[in-house]
C-alpha cells in the first residue's frame, strides 16, 4: 500500500475510534436519563454502552499496541473484564460485590501510560486518564467514594471526553505512529 493510502487508513482508523467513543458517550448518557424515566430501557442502553466500550477497547488496543504491546494488551484485558462485569451487573447476574471499577480504574491508568509512552498523541492527554483511573479505584472504598465523587466523575468524564475529541478532530500523528512500530 502506498504512503498516502496508509496515512488515510490510519487517519480513518483513529477517527473511527473517536466515532465509537462518541457513540459510547451518547449511549451511556441516554441510559442514565432513561434510568430515571423508563427502568427496563436503561438496562438495554447500559448493555449497548458496554458493547460499544468493548468495541472501543479493541480499537484502542489496535492503535496503542505499537506504543507497548504488553501494556496495550493488559489495558485491553482490564477494560474487557470491566465491560463483562458491568454487563453481568446490568443483567443481575454479576458477582456480588465485584465492581467493574476494579477493572476500569487500571484500564484508565494503563491507557494514560500508553499515551505517555506513545509519540503519536500529545502526552498531556495521558495525565488526566491516569488521575481518572486512580479516582475510579477510590470507589473501591465506599467512604472515600462518597466524599470524592464530586471530583472523580468530572475528572473521569473529561479525561475520556478529551481523548475522544482529539481522536475525532486530530487523529494521530501518522509519521510518529509508524516510527513507533519499528
Amino acid at each position: 500500500m502506498n504512503e498516502p493510502a496508509q496515512q488515510a487508513q490510519l487517519r480513518s482508523q483513529a477517527r473511527a475510534t473517536g466515532v465509537v467513543y462518541l457513540g459510547y458517550f451518547a449511549t451511556a448518557i441516554l441510559g442514565l436519563i432513561l434510568s430515571r424515566l423508563k427502568p427496563p430501557a436503561d438496562v438495554m442502553m447500559a448493555c449497548a454502552a458496554d458493547a460499544l466500550y468493548a468495541t472501543l477497547t479493541i480499537l484502542l488496543y489496535r492503535l496503542f499496541r505499537r506504543a507497548q504491546l504488553l501494556l496495550a494488551l493488559a489495558a485491553a484485558l482490564c477494560s474487557l473484564a470491566g465491560c463483562v462485569t458491568d454487563g453481568l451487573h446490568q443483567l443481575h447476574a454479576g458477582f456480588a460485590g465485584l465492581s467493574p471499577l476494579v477493572f476500569f480504574g487500571p484500564f484508565c491508568v494503563l491507557l494514560g501510560m500508553l499515551i505517555l509512552r506513545s509519540r503519536f498523541l500529545p502526552r498531556w492527554l495521558g495525565w488526566p486518564l491516569i488521575a481518572a483511573g486512580l479516582g475510579w479505584l477510590a470507589y473501591l472504598n465506599p467512604e472515600v467514594a462518597q466524599h470524592a465523587k464530586i471530583v472523580i466523575f468530572p475528572v473521569g468524564f473529561l479525561a475520556e471526553f478529551e481523548l475522544m475529541l482529539w481522536l475525532l478532530w486530530r487523529g494521530v500523528d501518522e509519521a510518529r505512529w509508524r516510527e513507533q512500530g519499528h
